[in-house]
């Protein structure tokens, strides 16, 4: 835990709120990335939450990490009591860290842990800037968006979901910029995959996918008579021994990690991706572009994975199937459209073509442009002049 800083920061000071799940995380990380290359002296400090990956992601990354512990939304009544009780409690702590940073712009990246900082900033009147990558937006970002200066969208689909008065840009969603730089020998060599051989990925975001992994593993044995394909299965980690042990059953030749860090990597090995339709898991899917079978998550109230994977099925990108929970019955459907993907290379390369069209792999460029707008003005001295002789990013 974070004591408030003290002292003074040179550079303007990016206060970035949101995270519990890597699709909140990770975005935020790219357009930090984007925004270091212009203020060298900037500091950034990430408003997370109290979650295991927070810590892995932002410390890891290398950044200051102000953890919240808050239980999330609950349609069930008997657990509002908690959440009130948790967000008074995290309200003066995260005043304080407030007061003592004093941020230029506060971004919001989505779930439960932007509110408490984006309430703190309206009242500061500190610029506030929300990513809302999914096609339908969060419980957090529909309260967020009345109180944001700018919103920023990842595909056009989602403008219908906002008020006439809220200001929106469509930049796509941020991704490292990695995923614009490795290639298909890299990515094959930093996971020790055959490069002659094509390459299925398996992933379910950064916390793994149950129902998604028991469909593949029902459908493992149209792998086992195929020396052609070699698979690269991200499990998540509460289900990597029984993953890996189905495989071993199945005697089916893979690389089965619980987790990694190097989703660039994975993704420019992949010939094809069986994957949920998480927002920033799209971006990163169409940054690359890599043909895609979505399962999206099917236990949301508002379907919002759902309306994320039409995105990619209407651009020709990707295909829908639809998560039934049952391994009797995802299994023999993944099994009949996987087997139909991987022997129709003319098909998935169409659908890489038509997923690269759907990329936008500079939004972190685009982004970090909407808030030198709102820095404009706002920040006085070197940084802001700068800023006006050199634009993030010509439009």
């Amino acid at each position: 835990m974070l004591s408030p800083p003290s002292g003074t920061v040179d550079g303007p000071v990016f206060a970035f709120a949101g995270g519990g799940t890597g699709g909140h995380l990770y975005p935020a990380l790219a357009l930090a990335q984007a925004l270091r290359q212009h203020w060298e002296d900037a500091r950034f400090v990430f408003f997370g939450s109290s979650r295991t990956i927070d810590r892995q992601i932002i410390e890891g990354a290398g950044y200051d990490l102000y953890p919240q512990a808050l239980s999330g939304f609950s349609a069930r009544p008997w657990r509002w009591p908690k959440l009130a009780f948790d967000m008074l409690r995290n309200a003066v702590r995260c005043r304080a860290w407030m007061n003592a940073l004093r941020p230029d712009v506060l971004i919001a990246s989505g779930g439960i842990s932007a509110l408490l900082p984006a309430w703190e900033a309206r009242r500061r009147r500190i610029p506030i800037l929300v990513m809302n990558p999914d096609a339908i937006p969060g419980r957090a970002n529909r309260l967020l968006v009345r109180r944001a200066s700018l919103v920023c969208v990842q595909w056009g689909e989602s403008i219908a979901q906002f008020p006439a008065t809220v200001e929106l840009r469509v930049t796509g969603c941020p991704v490292r910029s990695r995923f614009n730089e490795v290639d298909r020998h890299a990515g094959c060599a930093a996971f020790g995959l055959d490069p002659n051989r094509r390459v299925l990925l398996v992933t379910g975001a950064s916390l793994g996918a149950r129902t998604l992994n028991q469909a593949v593993v029902a459908a493992l044995d149209l792998f086992a008579r195929r020396t052609d394909w070699q698979i690269l299965h991200l499990t998540g980690t509460l289900d990597f021994e029984t993953v890996r042990a189905a495989y071993q059953q199945k005697r089916v030749d893979a690389k089965i990690l619980a987790y990694t860090d190097e989703m660039p990597e994975a993704l420019a090995a992949a010939d094809l991706v069986v994957s949920r339709a998480g927002a920033s898991t799209l971006a990163e899917i169409t940054a690359v572009g890599r043909p895609s079978i979505l399962l999206p998550y099917p236990f949301h109230r508002d379907n919002h994975q759902f309306a994320n994977a039409r995105c990619l099925v209407r651009g020709g990108a990707a295909r829908i199937l639809g998560d039934r929970i049952d391994p009797a019955i995802n299994g023999p459907a993944l099994r009949e459209l996987l087997a139909q993907l991987m022997d129709d290379h003319a098909q998935r390369e169409q659908m890489a073509a038509a997923a690269r069209r759907l990329g936008r792999g500079h939004a972190a460029q685009e982004v970090a442009n909407c808030i030198a707008e709102l820095l404009d003005g706002r920040l006085k001295g070197v940084a802001c002049e700068s800023l006006k002789r050199q634009p993030v990013l010509a439009r």
